[in-house]
């Protein structure tokens, strides 16, 4: 399996000269810009070439609807800005969800302890567009409320980022393996849980549903999440739908790993390419994965 297959998740925090190591994720961390730039120049030293920023807002800048999510202040904009800057050749893809900006960290706005779909997409696209403005070139819309492929394709291209693509979290399932990732962002749900818009581990048919609306409103890419507990689905959406299929090999599976490695139960450089390995033979043209920097380390060792 190629690097050119990998994209690398990246935790982005504002300030300067800040980089923590999140605790349930070990070798991974919230960057600020000067060491984000740092950290992606290694990567593309390494061949990784293509990167997926996630902000870690602070508490003072989120209110109900997530409005500093297109924000012209939002540091995360302008960190895309920067990074396609320095890296003109690098691929940046961005997180279109309200949950990093919501009060309620819901991906949705929240009334009444419900979700509003509608309302929700109009952020949804006020975002899209302004991290398109800023240079990214894939918009991951990982929220999952009905319809927001389109809603987000008609906005970018009425503003010129017909180029743009759009990687849908087409098979967002409600799973128990994203811990890790909400400790890194502080974007846990203030009450309740995300089971009303993600999906049922156990509906394997839903995906099918979502994936042809997702292909009909004009998605470039598809994605499963998470990969290892969802190999048949990954499986079946390639085996159906002619366009890319993108995997999220998540927190949580990483944190597995990497803690039984260091328990000395599994052997940790034949275990990380293996469970790559059956992501991508399951069908995944792409894959999200927190072992993207290391896999390129061990790929450019084996080289030398």
């Amino acid at each position: 399996m190629g690097v050119e297959n990998l994209i690398y998740p990246l935790f982005v925090v504002d300030g300067q000269n800040h980089k923590s190591e999140v605790k349930s994720l070990p070798g991974q961390f919230r960057y600020s810009l000067d060491n984000l730039l740092i950290e992606v120049e290694e990567c593309m030293n390494l061949g990784v070439k293509c990167f997926d920023l996630f902000p870690a807002v602070d508490e003072s800048l989120k209110d109900q609807y997530g409005t500093y999510s297109y924000s012209d202040q939002n540091f995360y904009l302008r960190y895309i800005k920067e990074v396609k800057s320095r890296f003109p050749e690098a691929v940046i893809m961005t997180d279109v969800a309200l949950d990093p900006y919501s009060s309620d960290g819901h991906d949705g706005i929240v009334k009444d302890g419900k979700i509003l779909n509608d309302e929700t997409l109009e952020v949804l696209a006020k975002m899209s567009v302004a991290q398109a403005n800023a240079g990214a070139d894939i918009i991951g819309p990982s929220d999952m409320m009905d319809g927001r492929v389109e809603y987000i394709r008609d906005e970018l291209d009425d503003n010129g980022h017909t180029d743009v693509s759009i990687m849908s979290y087409t098979a967002k399932y409600a799973s128990a393996f994203y811990g890790p990732f909400r400790d890194a962002l502080d974007s846990a749900p203030k009450f309740g849980d995300k089971k009303s818009y993600q999906m049922d581990p156990a509906n394997k048919k839903e995906a099918l549903v979502e994936a042809e609306l997702d292909y009909i409103e004009g998605a470039d890419y598809m994605m499963v999440k998470p990969a290892l507990c969802y190999l048949d689905v990954i499986h079946m959406l390639k085996e159906e739908f002619p366009i890319p299929i993108a995997a999220y090999n998540v927190s949580g599976e990483y944190a597995m790993l990497k803690a039984a490695a260091q328990m000395g139960w599994l052997e940790y450089d034949r275990a990380m390419p293996e469970m790559l390995l059956s992501i991508k033979r399951a069908g995944a043209d792409v894959i999200l994965t927190y072992f993207a920097k290391e896999y390129a380390q061990m790929v450019a060792q084996a080289n030398v």
